[in-house]
């Protein structure tokens, strides 16, 4: 839970109990709902500094006399007990502002015999007799109240410690494939369809580029005009062609119908010019176009689309869906994209098939978020594109693939070296395990 949720957030949890994870979530504002007077007497002594309340989370007028909203609103093991789960989950959306995540845990239907035998032998306390949901029926039930699932993981395949060896089994064996169904807990994580944000007047269109002097205006003369407000960010990885001239020439030949900046790196790689870009960028919504072109840039109007209607929170291209044209995506490459496909979308919990596709757009409210929470990843990543897909799923993005037109190049070699490349994305992998899967 402390994964999903970070500190300093606001929090209400329904089912609150003693206030044990509420406390352990440590968040600016904490507010516990519980039916228990006795279990708040506790609660309160031990956590003086959050609010905890009396009442039932299936009383709407108790519901309506919480004011505000809130970033996360928590049912831990709270669901189970509910006497109408989907009218419960739709009284909640008064606490939900546009980043607000709704989040479920529960325990696993197939581990009920071990419980009750548990109970039965006094090793666990007695409880009231439990609804049985499945992973499937929280979708189903989620969506008719209005709710879309972002992600769903599994946790605690040993419920004990046996001198340790639990907890290794529970972080590293649980989240695998096939062997996380069988877990104990399942955690949902979801977001309001109800909460919508402002659609987005303004975007900027960020282009790292070296080597790239051929692509530069064509890039111009290519983009379309799909919001009032619209920039173009050129960053210059110290090319050897002058690539950067021509930036500047370019810059000032369109002056009067666009508004054009120019920056060169002082770091290296396509993540430092990436952060370089959106630092000094001034959209609303941040998109990367790769300066090859050979994602055409006529298309970034379908990832403006995305965003402004509020269909994802991070959208990535996706290469392999329309045919290629030759030469546009080697074999080898192709090859390694479906891999790390099914292996991203396995740590992701969200379905990827292009993690290698340079073409990714959010807001910038959303990418401020992955920056706050850069510090838990490191400086990992010099291509810049896993920086952002494992900081958005920390974030609980909601993440969308838009089918782009992959062309084959009409100026300049790969900036990639395939094989040098490839081994530092194995490295990521498992990177990535640590850092999403075993926590």
């Amino acid at each position: 839970m402390r994964f999903i949720v970070p500190e300093g957030a606001r929090v209400l949890d329904l089912g609150c109990g003693t206030g044990h994870l509420l406390a352990a979530l440590k968040p600016s504002l904490g507010v516990g709902v519980d039916m228990s007077e006795q279990t708040l007497e506790v609660a309160r002594k031990k956590h003086p500094h959050l609010d905890f309340r009396l009442g039932d989370v299936e009383d709407g007028e108790f519901l309506d006399a919480i004011e505000g909203t809130f970033d996360f609103v928590i049912l831990s093991d709270t669901i189970g007990m509910l006497d109408d789960i989907e009218n419960a989950l739709k009284r909640l959306h008064k606490f939900f502002h546009a980043e607000t995540r709704l989040v479920i845990s529960h325990y696993s239907a197939l581990w009920t015999p071990l419980l009750k035998l548990g109970t039965a032998l006094g090793r666990r306390m007695k409880q009231p007799e439990q609804n049985l949901l499945g992973d499937s029926d929280f979708r189903s039930i989620l969506n008719l109240a209005d709710f879309e699932t972002i992600r769903v993981e599994w946790r605690q395949l040993v419920p004990f410690s046996l001198l340790g060896i639990g907890r290794l089994i529970n972080r590293y064996i649980a989240p695998l494939p096939l062997v996380r169904q069988l877990c104990l807990r399942s955690y949902v994580v979801a977001r309001s369809v109800n909460s919508g944000r402002e659609a987005p007047t303004s975007a900027t269109v960020l282009i790292p580029c070296r080597n790239e002097r051929g692509n530069i205006e064509r890039a111009i003369k290519e983009m379309p005009r799909f919001c009032e407000n619209q920039e173009i960010v050129f960053v210059e990885g110290n090319s050897s062609d002058g690539t950067h001239e021509e930036c500047l020439r370019v810059r000032d030949a369109y002056a009067d119908n666009w508004d054009i900046k120019v920056f060169q790196q002082e770091g290296r790689g396509k993540g430092d010019a990436v952060r370089k870009g959106f630092a000094n960028s001034s959209g609303e919504v941040l998109m990367i176009l790769d300066a090859d072109l050979t994602v055409p840039a006529a298309e970034m109007g379908k990832f403006f689309d995305v965003i402004a209607k509020g269909k994802g929170e991070f959208v990535n291209g996706t290469r392999l869906v329309y045919p290629r044209e030759d030469e546009a995506m080697r074999f080898l490459n192709h090859i390694a994209n479906r891999f790390f496909a099914i292996v991203f979308s396995f740590l992701l919990n969200q379905r990827f098939t292009d993690t290698l596709c340079g073409t990714k757009v959010l807001r910038k409210t959303d990418y401020d978020r992955i920056v706050a929470n850069r510090d838990y990843f490191g400086d990992f990543d010099p291509f810049g594109d896993f920086d952002l897909i494992f900081g958005a799923a920390k974030s609980n993005l909601r993440i969308v693939e838009v089918p782009v037109h992959y062309k084959a190049r009409t100026f300049g070699e790969p900036q990639i070296s395939r094989f040098r490349d490839g081994w530092l994305l194995i490295r990521m992998v498992a990177f990535a395990y640590r850092k999403l899967k075993a926590v």
